[in-house]
């Protein structure tokens, strides 16, 4: 029987053979941390080389460089990910971590066109599912099919602003929907997110929530992309439709930011035209039968990926470290879940898969942020780590 979390095949691009694949792993011998690189279905330890992975996410060419490293092999990717997700995890074998590590961790929302109408019924809805679900309809029928078309901070998108704030159906969500300056807020701090197989937290005080498939680019402190992998930008949507002010509290909370399962890195055979081009698959399912597939189309996003890496890094904002830069999705979770009107919200124990041919799947389970694993291994405990392994 498949576990719950997949498998290998499941976990890594379809093209794995033809990608440059890195990630990090927890190694128990060196009781911290390790950079891998995964070859012909291997996970091997770089760590002598690169101690972290932003280190080789800041050379000229990473992909490269990351093509032609050995080192220490640790197992293969079906014996990590197995015991990654193991109900009993035997903590004398490496794990799969979140494959960054002192990147900041960052989100754009409001990217898409379905997301950035979602975003408007949950501010006037405040958080009342009925009434969001008329809403909805009445959003849908007055300005829907236009906002695929548009531009953000073009003429057309400005008369549109005006004619809904002329109708009363202004919001903040419009005007980083459409206007000139992106939504880009927090996601977690470094060193927070989660992997692959591992929970991912809600908080039990929400009634309201959902994933957000979403592909995550990797940019160097230059700001220069060079590489992808995928996220859940886990999100609160009753805390956030109680006021824009809360977004803190709806987005950045224990385990509520995954990324994985690795990063391929950019190189001859994948870069940011193809991820342009990428359909991430969503597909959720519940211990009550719940079944939920959905796809977010990069190529209708609203903004350009790169456009939106330029509002991130510049000569207005700088990230030494470097980051990783989550896209948005067009999911609008919309599906009834138990009640006719009240659409979807995540139970315990969901099982959550984002996938897409060229990345692999990043799967999660839901549980309440207060009962997933404590975040204990910040900057400090890294550091420490790495000068005790002779890293530093």
């Amino acid at each position: 029987m498949t576990p719950w979390f997949g498998t290998a095949a499941e976990a890594l691009p379809d093209d794995a053979a033809d990608s440059v694949l890195i990630g990090r792993i927890w190694d128990p011998a060196a009781a911290g941390p390790s950079p891998v690189v995964v070859r012909d279905g291997e996970v091997v330890d770089i760590s002598s080389r690169f101690p972290t992975v932003r280190d080789l996410c800041e050379l000229p060419e990473p992909a490269t460089v990351a093509a032609g490293l050995d080192g220490r092999r640790v197992g293969t990717v079906d014996e990590v990910l197995g015991n990654t997700g193991a109900a009993l995890r035997d903590d004398a074998r490496p794990r799969l971590l979140a494959p960054v590590d002192l990147q900041v961790l960052k989100a754009a929302g409001v990217t898409f066109a379905v997301s950035m109408i979602e975003r408007v019924i949950e501010e006037r809805a405040r958080g009342d599912l009925t009434l969001a679900a008329d809403l909805r309809r009445r959003m849908l029928a007055g300005v829907g099919a236009d906002f695929h078309d548009l531009s953000p901070g073009s003429e057309e998108a400005g008369r549109l602003k005006d004619l809904l704030v002329a109708e009363g159906a202004w919001s903040q969500y419009l005007e980083v929907g459409i206007g000139p300056d992106a939504e880009i807020f927090t996601k977690g701090q470094i060193l927070s997110a989660v992997g692959t197989a591992v929970p991912v937290g809600v908080l039990a005080t929400s009634t309201w929530n959902n994933p957000e498939p979403e592909v995550a680019l990797v940019v160097q402190s230059s700001g220069r992309i060079v590489g992808a992998t995928l996220g859940n930008d886990v999100n609160l949507r009753d805390v956030e439709g109680r006021s824009a002010l809360l977004l803190p509290m709806a987005k950045d909370n224990n385990a509520s930011c995954a990324l994985g399962p690795f990063i391929r890195l950019f190189d001859d055979r994948f870069g940011l035209d193809d991820v342009r081009g990428l359909e991430v698959g969503l597909h959720i399912s519940g211990d009550d039968g719940f079944r939920l597939d959905a796809v977010s189309e990069m190529s209708r996003i609203s903004r350009d990926p790169e456009a939106l890496v330029g509002q991130l890094i510049g000569p207005h904002h700088h990230y030494p470290d470097g980051a990783v830069l989550m896209l948005g999705t067009m999911f609008a979770p919309i599906q009834d879940r138990d009640r006719p009107g009240e659409g979807f919200t995540h139970k315990l124990g969901d099982v959550v898969r984002i996938g897409s041919p060229a990345l692999g799947t990043l799967v999660n389970r839901v549980r309440h942020a207060e009962e997933c694993e404590p975040w204990d291994f910040g900057v400090r405990a890294l550091m420490g780590n790495l000068a005790r392994r002779g890293l530093l």
